[in-house]
């Protein structure tokens, strides 16, 4: 196995038909001049036929053939080698598409618990329900089953490879028991009409004798898979050359299927379909009854038993390979937290990829909140970089504004101030609409596990159940890790913060609360046998797989989009209730990272993010002129209330989802006006999506056509151009200064994301100035070829100087070549100093004067090498309202003369003379003991300040 290697710089690439391995080789040229050092791809292995993202794998053991299959990988890869530059790969250890195109789940359709395969997914083959003992629910159904059934949208067909039955474009697969008495029914009458001697008779009958046999086979293995196969093959081949044979199975067929308006004649294909291994069902009865975990709610994605041997071994033989041969040099693990054990899964895999045990780069898509820390145990590198992108965002936003925001949002009928009280409402909500079934099979376990204890026999089952939903709502955190009998400090502090506020919550409830809190510690009864002792460990892993999804639909897709006080705050893993972080905190939580995680991903955008970089930064500047803000709030509800449409009585929109709106045309609103049309309508498709997230008055399981027309109607009236609408005119005059100071935000805190510690992960396009918001409009295709001859282009003008190619990139920042330009140039220094970064000290600089609480700095230092990182924030306080005419501000303050004495103190033993890595200018630190660098020095010639330094 390869050496650990440590990306410097990660690019994410979405694949998928319209961007395959050959137009990711294209790429690679151009994201080495840009100084990326690895491309971070989305899943590779086959997925469900035209996956728009990969994360709905059907064959874990190829490469997907619509990205280039094997052929096309191996040239990227060699390709990527010629550059010195490695892939990072994301895979998914969590899940598979529950389709039929997935070979092991249509086995387990067509065969149950006896298919070899059977336990590779987490099923529960005897759930509480009775007539899903030994079956899979398939909630499949556009409407309820009886219906489908007597409209003749279910039947059965012959085709080449067997008996199916097909539903709309669906094909399911029939038992040999079931195929055998479609081809025995009225077999006589085939026989008398062809004669019992004819040969088509007898090999029909053959077929039937070896089906039979077949259908009473008990382990599903190859060789039953092989004879099944040459059944078929030569029943289709029976039924193509043989006529009689042919009319003989249509007509079966025919009265199998039924006929419309006679329900009595679908009993034949009802006996058919209750043989199977699957029950249809309507799509609605999921949520209620679904007999098989699930990533979230989705239902056709089908949780793996990843934690049995045999299933890690054929789900990660291909990927093994590939690292073994180099081909693959880092992994991002997919929702880690769906993972029964993700610690033992974590050391299996390190253990196969690295058996000498130098480690191999693993980033974990883990989300960290409540101030939760990554566990240190894990043998990973890192998160995704949630934590980070929270981290500087928060920097750029004005703490001290939390009291005017509340108002505002207040004056705006938003939800409670509260956001926990938010959060806990919706986790309980989607308990209620989106887990019902989970929660109702953990209930009656827990009720297993009741009556086994002197103090918790007493308990009902609807008490349980009260008392799963109280704690599991409270939980602030994702899910804990328990995974033997010993409970973590960490995880023991989790679960009775919780079990008390679900108490404070709801008195009435306490008692099984405290039951609960017991099991989830394994406070165990004295009296259990070691089998009862297990049964008290499996409750607790498989309610912490529970938590999780509970916990991402309840925050990430509803109180997110329910919460709108300040929304460049509703991130994932991130608190929307806390405005702001402070330098200082930035600093701290820096150092903890250098300390901890020094590899870890640094993002701040990705294919799940909320909302962009650039659409954060704007909004962020929000926070700092709250007054103003608020001042255009009240002008812009007023001139826009007969735009509004009734709905049931009320307008829409309400003041909550306007509020939205305004918000995100602060944030996203395009800057060059060719794009603008597009953009109205990738508003009004983001609108009805957030609509239906929040779950309020519309939502993804009960659309509401009149609401969601009445809101894209509303956005679509206050942008359109004319004299009569004031609000459009005012807006884009205020939208200037969100503009304006979201770039300088955006550009300081790019460089934060690549000189910080971790490695800076760069999203498909974020290079320049990107305002994309939740998925799929951050999905959208991305203009390579530009990007790339802009960068030639900027490459070629550096050549003739830096200080005029800077000028120039200043006066046209709207074009966004200033962003790449910075990117660019703070990538190359880094892969320049890639030990630097990589290991050397973090120490933080103060910064005096009436400026020091508007800039962050910080040295980077290992042995004699020195980098100083500087960036101002909080700038919109300087432009009274009013961004500068022309070009983007080199000066600090921008619209503003610097007042005397703000600069930074450098740390002892730092160099005194320094060399801006943006303009190539000189800057010389001033006194000594301590050295002193001017803050109007640092920020001259460009926004951000990134020097080398120079020895004296």
């Amino acid at each position: 196995m390869a050496a650990l290697r440590i990306p410097t710089a990660t690019y994410r690439l979405q694949f998928n038909r319209g961007f395959r391995f050959a137009h990711a080789r294209a790429l690679v040229p151009y994201l080495h001049a840009l100084g990326i050092s690895d491309i971070y791809a989305s899943p590779l292995l086959k997925a469900r036929c035209g996956s728009t993202h990969g994360y709905d794998v059907v064959d874990p053991t190829r490469l997907n053939p619509e990205l280039g299959g094997e052929e096309g990988f191996s040239v990227l890869v060699g390709t990527l080698h010629q550059y010195g530059m490695g892939l990072l790969l994301d895979i998914v250890p969590n899940h598979m598409a529950a389709t039929t195109e997935n070979p092991w789940w249509l086995d387990v359709l067509q065969h149950g618990p006896r298919s070899p395969y059977a336990r590779y997914f987490d099923i529960n083959w005897q759930p509480a329900r009775p007539g899903l003992n030994h079956r899979v629910l398939l909630p499949i159904l556009h409407a309820p089953y009886g219906e489908v059934l007597e409209a003749q949208e279910l039947t059965l067909v012959l085709e080449e490879d067997g008996f199916w039955v097909r539903y709309r474009d669906l094909r399911l697969p029939l038992n040999p028991a079931s195929c055998s008495k479609i081809l025995a029914y009225r077999l006589e009458d085939l026989a008398a009409a062809l004669g019992s001697a004819h040969p088509a008779v007898l090999e029909l009958q053959g077929l039937l004798k070896r089906l039979k046999e077949l259908a009473s086979h008990q382990m599903k293995d190859e060789a039953f898979n092989t004879a099944l196969r040459q059944v078929r093959e030569r029943l289709w081949h029976l039924y193509s050359t043989c006529q009689g044979v042919k009319e003989f199975i249509n007509r079966n067929l025919q009265i199998f299927n039924g006929r419309k308006g006679d329900p009595g004649s679908f009993h034949h294909l009802e006996h058919i379909l209750s043989e199977q291994a699957y029950r249809l069902a309507f799509w609605r009865t999921a949520n209620q009854e679904i007999n098989y975990r699930r990533f979230f709610d989705v239902s056709d994605l089908v949780s793996l038993r990843t934690e049995d041997e045999q299933v890690f071994a054929a789900t990660h033989a291909l990927i093994l390979q590939l690292a073994e041969a180099g081909q693959v040099t880092g992994l991002r693990i997919d929702h880690i937290d769906g993972l029964r054990d993700p610690l033992a899964y974590l050391q299996r895999l390190q253990n196969r990829l690295s058996p000498a045990g130098s480690g191999f780069y693993i980033v974990a898509e883990k989300i960290l909140a409540g101030g939760e820390e990554l566990p240190a145990e894990w043998p990973v590198s890192g998160t995704t970089g949630y934590d980070f992108l929270n981290t500087v965002n928060g920097l750029f936003v004005a703490e001290s504004s939390a009291a005017a925001l509340n108002e505002i949002y207040a004056g705006f009928g938003g939800t409670e101030a509260d956001f926990s009280a938010v959060l806990y409402t919706q986790k309980r909500r989607v308990m209620q609409e989106l887990f019902a079934g989970e929660v109702r099979a953990l209930a009656r376990q827990l009720g297993r596990l009741a009556e086994q204890d002197r103090h918790g026999c007493d308990l009902t089952l609807a008490e349980l159940e009260q008392a799963l939903v109280e704690v599991t709502a409270c939980l602030p955190i994702y899910r804990t890790y328990t995974s033997g009998f010993a409970v973590s400090a960490r995880d023991y502090l989790y679960l009775a913060r919780a079990a008390a506020a679900a108490i404070a919550r709801n008195p009435a409830a306490a008692r099984a609360c405290n039951f609960l809190r017991r099991v989830l510690l394994l406070e165990l009864p004295g009296c259990l046998s070691p089998a009862q002792r297990q049964e008290w460990l499996d409750f607790v892993m498989r309610w912490q797989q529970f938590t999780g999804p509970v916990t991402a639909k309840g925050l990430e897709d509803t109180a997110l989009y329910v919460y709108n006080r300040l929304v460049s705050l509703n991130e994932v893993g991130g608190d929307p209730e806390t405005l702001g972080v402070s330098v200082a905190e930035f600093h701290r939580r820096s150092r903890a990272r250098q300390k901890r995680w020094p590899h870890t991903l640094n993002a701040t955008s990705t294919h799940d993010t909320k909302r962009s970089e650039d659409v954060r930064a704007r909004i962020n500047v929000l926070s700092e002129i709250p007054a103003l803000w608020a001042e255009r709030l009240k002008r812009w509800q007023r001139w826009n209330r007969d735009k509004k449409q009734e709905v049931n009585g009320r307008p829409v929109p309400d003041g909550n989802m306007e509020l939205l709106i305004y918000q995100t045309l602060a944030g996203a609103w395009p800057l060059r006006e060719e794009e603008v049309p597009a953009f109205k309508k990738r508003l009004q498709a983001y609108l009805v999506k957030a609509a239906r997230e929040a779950k309020i008055h519309t939502s993804w399981l009960d659309p509401a056509p009149g609401y969601e027309n009445a809101l894209a109607g509303f956005a679509a009236s206050i942008l359109e151009p004319g004299g009569e609408n004031r609000f459009l005119q005012d807006f884009l005059e205020f939208q200037k200064t969100v503009s304006y100071c979201g770039a300088l935000n955006s550009l300081a805190q790019t460089l934060l994301k690549i000189t910080a510690p971790g490695v800076p992960d760069f999203y498909q396009g974020t290079e320049l100035w990107n305002f994309s918001l939740v998925d799929p409009d951050n999905r959208r295709p991305v203009d390579f070829e530009k990007r790339a001859a802009l960068l030639a282009a900027l490459q070629k003008q550096e050549a003739g100087g830096l200080a005029g190619l800077v000028r120039e990139l200043l006066a046209c920042w709207e074009d966004g070549r200033v962003k790449l330009f910075l990117t660019y140039k703070a990538l190359h220094f880094r892969r320049a100093h890639r030990e630097l970064f990589a290991g050397g000290d973090y120490i933080p600089l103060d910064a005096t004067g009436p400026l020091g609480a508007h800039v962050c700095a910080f040295l980077r230092r290992l042995e004699n090498s020195w980098a100083l990182v500087a960036v101002p924030r909080l700038l919109a306080k300087f432009l009274a309202g009013q961004p500068p005419a022309g070009p983007l501000a080199a000066r600090f303050p921008p619209g503003a003369d610097a007042p005397e004495g703000s600069a930074l103190v450098l740390a002892t033993g730092a160099p005194e003379r320094w060399r801006s890595i943006f303009t190539g200018a000189q800057v010389q630190a001033r006194g000594a003991s301590p050295a002193l660098l001017p803050v109007a020095d640092l920020f001259r010639d460009f926004p951000v300040a990134l020097l080398e330094g120079t020895p004296s």
